[in-house]
């Protein structure tokens, strides 16, 4: 059988993605990431979009002559169709029309947060020249947590994946960047906030933890105290915040990962599955990954943690699912819009 080369581009939000996978195996993932928005503490849309079009072109020539082959050996184009801003959307969705329509192949439309669970699934090729990778067994529950998203999703199949819990308001990431940004601190926050909690006490301060139903999230209530709380100590010490503010990154970053790993537990006693796997942007944080680490030895999870290259917005995660649905056979047509909210389909 033929080599199957596809081409993931991914521009959701910040991020501008190109990577080419060979038959599944990962050749080149090239990322352009857009630092205008930290003098705004978030993401601007519209400086999203044009940055974009600017990056789109380079990016995916990039990924292109770093895989070692030519655009004419492309089997298909997959790309992210949604959720995300919509202006960012249609950038990456608009050139995959093209270019895909101008070499005569095939598209292959992903859901950003499928990409995300399945970027798990991602081989290189390792020291040997053969490919390498360890990948979770179906089915395993993955916590998904990003800036937007907080969801604990049971994965049967890349194409059977059922949210079982996800948060009804702020998701985790969010609430990192607005304390993160209320401390003064700058946006990102989640980088920011993971390096300083490294050198404070976790248990320094407590903050109010929801209390919610079932597996659902909910992490505005955990912003709100941090912010009364920061104002009740700031009226006492103008300079409360540059003198501790790594035990209130520590403590900021305990709750919300206990407020996760406490759901997920549930979710592992309610399904029997102890196969474990997360993925995001978050799943990048120290403390995240620590826990997962602590949850296997005390519990007996087998846990499955992405390289960090791969828990930001990425287009290998797209390609992987596009190398997938491509064996399926699950083209999109020409005429498929970008969507800006979903969960899964």
């Amino acid at each position: 059988m033929s080599d199957i080369y596809i081409l993931g581009i991914e521009s959701s939000c910040d991020d501008t993605s190109a990577a080419v996978l060979k038959n599944g195996v990962l050749l080149s993932n090239v990322t352009a990431s857009q630092a205008v928005h930290e003098a705004y503490g978030g993401v601007v849309p519209e400086l999203a979009s044009r940055a974009h079009q600017q990056n789109v072109v380079p990016v995916v020539d990039q990924a292109i002559k770093r895989a070692g082959i030519t655009k004419e050996q492309l089997t298909a184009v997959a790309f992210t169709r949604g959720p995300g801003l919509m202006g960012s959307l249609l950038v990456g969705v608009s050139f995959a029309k093209g270019f895909a329509r101008s070499l005569g192949i095939p598209m292959i439309d992903v859901n950003h947060l499928q990409g995300h669970v399945m970027a798990h699934f991602i081989k290189e090729v390792g020291p040997d020249g053969e490919p390498s990778g360890t990948v979770p067994p179906l089915p395993f529950l993955c916590l998904l947590v990003s800036g937007g998203n907080s969801q604990i999703v049971l994965v049967r199949a890349y194409n059977d994946m059922e949210v079982l819990g996800q948060t009804i308001d702020d998701a985790a990431g969010e609430a990192i960047d607005k304390c993160s940004k209320v401390m003064g601190l700058g946006y990102p926050g989640g980088p920011i906030i993971d390096r300083l909690a490294r050198q404070g006490n976790p248990k320094a301060y407590q903050f109010s933890e929801p209390q919610i139903p079932g597996l659902d999230y909910s992490f505005s209530g955990l912003k709100t105290s941090f912010l009364y709380n920061l104002r009740k100590w700031v009226e006492v010490d103008p300079d409360f915040i540059e003198h501790h503010k790594e035990d209130l990154a520590a403590s900021l970053e305990w709750t919300i990962v206990d407020i996760l790993m406490k759901k997920l537990r549930l979710a592992v006693k309610q399904t029997g599955i102890k196969h474990v796997a997360v993925a995001g942007g978050v799943s990048a944080n120290n403390g995240l990954r620590n826990a997962f680490q602590d949850h296997a030895r005390r519990y007996g999870w087998t846990i499955y943690i992405p390289k960090f290259s791969y828990t930001t917005d990425n287009a290998a995660m797209i390609g992987i699912v596009g190398y997938l649905k491509y064996q399926d056979k699950e083209f999109c047509p020409i005429d498929a819009p970008a969507f800006s909210k979903v969960t899964f389909k």
